[in-house]
């Protein structure tokens, strides 16, 4: 099982490395770590991650991974990477994301009809790309498989393990984490968060927000080009 986990400057290191833990206990996975070069990949936090393969060394892989992260709003506009995710998604058994990286798979039109999820701020903006937002921590449709924020990057892996080898390796892989989250405080969603709490998140991260909205409207204007330019 060949499994590739994009980096990108200023991804949210977490949106990678939890899968990443989940799939390098896979029996029999390989995990490549993929960028355009082999330079120090630095997180959005001041991590810097090392790439394992550059995108024009990947010929084939079985899953594809998107992380998410501030860095996604640039990677909207970097054909070299969209180019790269279209060509490998053709041969890919799953075309998966956690986060945010759902968009960056909407810009690629590799979302356009299914069901997918991203991070609560920024799950309406999927329909813009096409896609069909569904406010779950993990979504499946078909070959598509798609996490929520951050953290359900784990939950997200590990429903991939439970399809590709069963729930018992999946199970084993949780009790070697020790993954039995008990969090300190309920409202880690906005399902269960206060109204009050949510609204002044929305309010401190708006701009930012606009700025990521304005990134997936360009990336919807281009599809619409692209497709456009196809049927000519």
């Amino acid at each position: 099982m060949q499994i590739g986990l994009v980096l990108f400057p200023k991804l949210t290191q977490l949106d990678l490395t939890g899968p990443a833990e989940v799939f390098f206990r896979m029996p029999g996975a390989k995990v490549h770590l993929l960028w355009k070069t082999l330079e120090p990949v630095t997180s959005d936090r001041g991590l810097s991650i090392l790439p394992t393969m550059r995108f024009d060394d990947c010929a084939a892989l079985d899953l594809i991974c998107v992380p998410g992260g501030p860095g996604q709003i640039e990677l909207m506009s970097d054909e070299e990477t969209l180019g790269f995710l279209r060509r490998i998604a053709a041969g890919c058994q799953l075309v998966t994301s956690v986060c945010t990286g759902s968009l960056v798979l909407g810009a690629a039109g590799l979302l356009e009809g299914y069901r997918a999820t991203s991070h609560w701020s920024s799950i309406d903006q999927l329909a813009l790309l096409g896609a069909i937002p569904v406010a779950e921590r993990v979504v499946k449709d078909r070959n598509r498989i798609t996490g929520a924020g951050v953290t359900s990057g784990i939950d997200f892996a590990l429903t991939v393990v439970a399809d590709l080898l069963g729930e018992d390796i999946a199970r084993e892989i949780q009790l070697q984490m020790e993954y039995d989250p008990k969090p300190p405080f309920d409202g880690g969603s906005p399902r269960s968060a206060s109204a009050a709490l949510v609204e002044a998140t929305r309010q401190k991260i708006a701009p930012f927000i606009d700025r990521r909205r304005l990134a997936t409207e360009l990336a919807a204007a281009r599809l619409r080009e692209r497709a456009e330019g196809s049927v000519r």
